[in-house]
């Protein structure tokens, strides 16, 4: 009895380390229908309404995605500026957004009015996401979302919220297969590459076919500038001008990162700041960038704050300004 006591003992502790190697390997190799995780997020979508056999066939045959995990670990973002300007910041790119400008100037002149951000602005954030549409992404976006929701820890709250989104946002644009979409690795779309949510929020059917299809260059100038719009654009104020610094006391409000603008003009100057240009703002802040000969220092303002709600990193912001600028220069030039 003593021996079938520990022969039964000894068979349990192996089966259950049995299951929990399998579970392991599952989470390294096999479906995420292994994943605890993944089954919470199913009984949650199953909550608002989602059929629960049609998520398990279409989460059954999905696997973690290496390529993806590799991408997000390695934004672009994390050059110093004078390696990512180069990136985006080019007279190519600037040629091609004189182009899809001239191509498109009804959809982005009525955009422009109804939502008073400028032409040029809403042609650099599609000429930066996608080169006007040539690059959108090859990534499923199902996959992308899924693999970032359930293996990329350090942002997991976040893109388990984009994976329910993405899923509303097939049964609200009635696509019928979940698993047909392609766009970037965090699971952006469209020329303009908005997140589910974004989708969901703020685009827009600009060109009054009954459908918001961001892949449609009409729909996207006119969700870029809703996006714009709906977060803040102010009409008519500027974006940001280089500055000046003396003194060392420019130190206590300087800003490596896209904080929101709290100063006045006269409270720079007492820290030795001095804009080199007009800029019309309300509130302005010092932006320190790692340039080619050094630290730059950029006075930015309430719309330069909006375009990093688009992008976070104000190197993405100052990218557009700047091709942006060079844009309309060459459009306008004689």
């Amino acid at each position: 009895m003593g021996r079938l006591n520990k022969l039964s003992l000894k068979t349990i502790l192996g089966t259950i380390m049995l299951v929990v190697f399998s579970n392991t390997f599952a989470e390294g190799r096999g479906s995420y229908m292994h994943y605890p995780t993944m089954q919470n997020f199913i009984n949650n979508m199953v909550s608002k309404g989602f059929d629960r056999q049609t998520l398990q066939r279409t989460f059954s045959n999905i696997q973690r995605d290496e390529s993806i995990l590799a991408k997000v670990n390695s934004p672009a973002e994390t050059k110093p500026w004078h390696k990512y300007r180069p990136i985006f910041v080019t007279p190519q790119r600037a040629i091609a957004g004189v182009n899809f400008w001239k191509r498109h100037q009804r959809a982005l002149q009525a955009a422009s009015q109804q939502y008073g951000v400028p032409e040029e602005i809403i042609v650099a954030i599609i000429g930066v996401e996608t080169l006007y549409g040539r690059n959108t992404g090859k990534d499923n976006v199902l996959r992308s979302l899924t693999t970032l929701a359930m293996d990329f820890k350090p942002r997991e709250v976040f893109y388990t919220k984009e994976l329910g989104h993405y899923l509303h946002l097939i049964r609200e644009e009635k696509i019928p297969n979940p698993h047909s979409l392609t766009g970037s690795y965090a699971g952006a779309m469209g020329l303009g590459q908005f997140i589910s949510s974004s989708y969901r929020n703020y685009a827009i059917d600009f060109n009054g076919d009954g459908h918001k299809d961001l892949w449609h260059p009409e729909d996207a100038i006119g969700s870029v500038a809703n996006y714009f719009s709906r977060h803040g654009w102010k009409t008519n104020s500027d974006v940001t001008v280089p500055a000046r610094i003396t003194g060392s006391f420019y130190g206590k409000i300087v800003n490596t990162r896209a904080n929101k603008p709290t100063h006045s003009l006269p409270q720079l100057a007492q820290f030795g700041v001095q804009p080199l240009g007009e800029i019309n703002s309300t509130r302005v802040a010092l932006l320190e960038l790692e340039g080619q000969q050094g630290k730059e220092y950029w006075v930015t303002g309430d719309n330069f704050y909006v375009i990093t709600r688009y992008n976070h990193s104000p190197k993405y912001a100052m990218a557009v300004y700047q091709l942006a600028h060079d844009i309309k220069r060459r459009k306008f030039a004689r």
